[in-house]
């Protein structure tokens, strides 16, 4: 093999390994919480399950007529036990929010309800998490506003808390006239 070939076999994988290099640095600066919905600005999509309080089919017309939040939680899910105090706050100022119980068990759930406080209108029994996938789930807590057509206007992916509200939602409802009358 010729000297020329032996530098092109050294050349190839060192730059192979800068630009993986750079991908991965890349991703390196991004911000989990700040992970947009695929969804947004599109209706939430079609389901039909069970409500964990009255045990009637829930389906996406649910999530319509009003401003507001979905919040996807479990009993497994530690930084939703972080999270519920202030959810408990945003439901006793007014806003809206609908509980979606992700891949949990429903009699655990009605435990934790009935120990921590019920912030939820409503909670959607998503135990086979299918909801979760079509909205595009990672995890939980991850946190919906929904405007009154039903369609999905951002996603908060982490812990929902002060900071989340006044720097995500606090803006974009003020802009729509604050129509949850929530904190700002």
């Amino acid at each position: 093999m010729s000297n020329k070939n032996t530098g092109l076999w050294v050349f190839v994988p060192l730059v192979g390994f800068v630009a993986l290099a750079i991908l991965l640095a890349s991703g390196l600066g991004r911000n989990p919480e700040e992970l947009p919905s695929a969804l947004a600005g599109k209706p939430v999509p079609a389901f039909s399950k069970p409500s964990l309080i009255s045990g009637e089919t829930l389906t996406e017309e649910r999530l319509t007529g009003q401003w507001q939040l979905l919040n996807v939680w479990g009993t497994w899910c530690p930084t939703c036990y972080v999270e519920h105090p202030y959810l408990l706050e945003l439901a006793q100022r007014g806003v809206p929010i609908v509980g979606m119980d992700y891949k949990d068990e429903d009699d655990k759930a009605r435990d934790y309800l009935a120990r921590y406080g019920n912030p939820f209108t409503e909670v959607i029994v998503d135990a086979d998490g299918q909801l979760g996938l079509d909205l595009g789930v990672y995890g939980a807590p991850e946190t919906f506003l929904i405007n009154p057509r039903g369609e999905i206007v951002l996603r908060h992916v982490g812990e929902m808390n002060p900071r989340a509200w006044d720097e995500k939602f606090a803006p974009v409802l003020h802009q729509a006239g604050n129509p949850l009358g929530g904190p700002r």
